[in-house]
């Protein structure tokens, strides 16, 4: 197949200004400015290997950069002209030829692709690094299965240069899965001679270095400080990037990050808050880009297992005393979509994100809290981020404000980012607030993530229903076949049913936002909702 036919294959400043900020440049790392990205944000990676134990978010840009992964996507012009992913079609990366079967897709791979210490990138690397994926747990696990790749078995080495993945069973969401950030090629030599019998995978050596054959690799990284990663001269994965290196900064106070960008200092930054977005749009001396995450909300979860939030109308009650308009001036300075005050009239539609019909009520709010048997109340505590600090306490604050009229007191607990997916999968927090924002951007996913009782990673309310698994189930299955009307019944059900019993509450539907150096060209919008260092440009 050539590579055509592998295309068609598939279808406040002031207050911030007066802190010093934090100084960036050395003389050394100076003097090649012009090939160097210097970025800044809040929080950082814990982990630089997304199949890690707890990896978070920022832990995900690292390991894009740097790790190949058999096939990616196209891009498309999204809102506002600015590229986006097209979810539908897909690009060789370490491959250069897909063959698509009827129960199985075959990969030959670049022949001269190798790893960052020279090694060459083989058949048995693909499969180790699969088998890999399938079988550490936790969250690269489930996201293999939500493309039904589950066993080490399904991968297959053909010969040195070919590898065929089996399919469990006919499932949409296979291919797209196999483009996504875990499937990733990791260096298995190198690997297995670092790992041991208790770490046979050789988690606690990836943890601390990239061993990928991506465009970039991390040459120096301080945990909360600095990831500094230099290009991969030998990247055979796309065209080479034009920055060479890429020097990412964390610096929590978001004052100092603001007057980093407007004193040119850094080139690019995002997890400002939105109001400094707006105030920096208006000025007009930076390029700001705000896109809406893709399949995406951010909501205000309860543990529906434990009193009180077992009890269905005490989670009404919630959703009915939520601050939202004002969370959406205050905080976000409509930089978001809203997911509520859907009009009672209008049916449930075949898609996600869409609103719910709640909105502010206090009065409902404390008659529910009233039958519910809770008149006076009760405590409890309210759990955020802190990676993300700039968006969630002032939603946490304004919400507190709210519940506390409806006699819910909460105490905010502040939780550190390094620590918080793993405290989110513990699943004792009974009240928090979080973003999910699906990688494959179909409804389905989303539910089967968020909603479905088997366990999932991010069904951190631990809600079970047997009706809700059917239709999410239902809905897959549908896909799959081309069963347009029971597809489109079992979506409107399982959006239905999530309203109906709230476990959690969405709020918004967030914005990337992104503010950059008018010399900084190249920007795309993934998935991961992280940066792109390949196509980026620095005139």
């Amino acid at each position: 197949m050539k590579r055509r036919d592998f295309l068609k294959s598939v279808t406040g400043v002031a207050a911030g200004a007066m802190v010093p900020a934090p100084a960036i440049w050395s003389a050394a790392k100076a003097d090649a400015r012009s090939e160097t990205l210097l970025i800044v944000s809040e929080g950082g990676p814990n982990n630089l290997d997304i199949h890690g134990v707890g990896t978070n978010v920022p832990g995900y840009e690292v390991s894009w950069n740097c790790y190949d992964r058999l096939i990616s996507h196209e891009m498309k012009s999204g809102p506002g002209g600015v590229p986006y992913y097209d979810r539908d079609k897909f690009k060789p990366e370490l491959a250069e030829d897909m063959n698509v079967g009827d129960m199985s897709v075959t990969f030959k791979l670049k022949k001269n692709a190798k790893f960052h210490d020279g090694a060459p990138v083989t058949a048995k690397d693909v499969k180790w690094s699969l088998d890999r994926a399938v079988s550490v747990g936790g969250f690269p696990t489930f996201q293999m299965s939500a493309g039904s790749l589950t066993k080490p078995e399904q991968f297959v080495v053909v010969d040195d240069n070919t590898v065929r993945v089996d399919f469990a069973k006919k499932d949409r969401l296979t291919i797209p899965d196999l483009a996504v950030i875990v499937p990733c090629v990791v260096n298995s030599e190198l690997v297995k001679k670092n790992a041991s019998e208790k770490d046979p995978w050789g988690l606690e050596y990836t943890k601390q270095q990239t061993a990928g054959s991506g465009a970039y690799k991390v040459t120096k990284w301080t945990a909360g400080t600095e990831v500094i990663m230099e290009r991969n001269d030998e990247w055979v994965g796309g065209p080479m990037p034009k920055v060479k290196r890429v020097i990412w900064r964390m610096v929590p106070q978001a004052g100092n990050r603001r007057a980093l960008l407007e004193r040119g200092d850094a080139d690019i930054s995002y997890e400002l808050p939105n109001k400094d977005f707006q105030e920096l749009k208006a000025a007009g001396k930076l390029n700001i880009v705000s896109l809406p995450f893709s399949n995406g909300i951010q909501y205000i979860g309860m543990n529906v297992t434990k009193p009180p939030f077992d009890n269905l109308k005490v989670r009404q009650a919630v959703a009915y005393a939520i601050p939202y308009q004002k969370i959406m001036d205050v905080v976000l300075y409509g930089l978001a979509n809203p997911m509520f005050g859907a009009p009672a009239d209008r049916a449930t539609d075949v898609s996600w994100p869409q609103p719910t019909k709640y909105s502010t009520d206090i009065d409902k709010a404390k008659a529910l809290m009233a039958e519910a048997g809770y008149p006076n109340g009760f405590e409890t505590t309210l759990s955020f981020d802190l990676n993300f600090a700039g968006i969630n306490e002032p939603l946490c604050v304004l919400t507190q404000e709210s519940l506390a009229q409806i006699g819910i007191k909460t105490t905010i607990n502040k939780v550190p980012g390094a620590n918080w997916r793993t405290e989110l999968n513990k699943k004792e927090m009974p009240l928090y607030t979080n973003v999910f924002s699906g990688w494959l951007d179909y409804p389905e996913y989303f539910f089967y993530w968020c909603y479905h009782g088997n366990n999932s990673v991010f069904n951190t309310m631990s809600y079970k229903s047997p009706e809700m698994d059917r239709l999410i189930d239902g809905a897959r299955n549908a896909a799959a076949t081309g069963d347009t009307a029971t597809y489109d019944s079992d979506v409107k059900g399982f959006v239905d049913l999530a309203f109906s019993d709230i476990p959690r509450v969405p709020l918004y539907q967030p914005f990337v936002n992104v503010a950059m150096q008018k010399n900084i060209s190249g920007y795309q919008y993934w998935f991961h909702r992280r940066l792109d260092y390949r196509a980026l440009v620095k005139a």
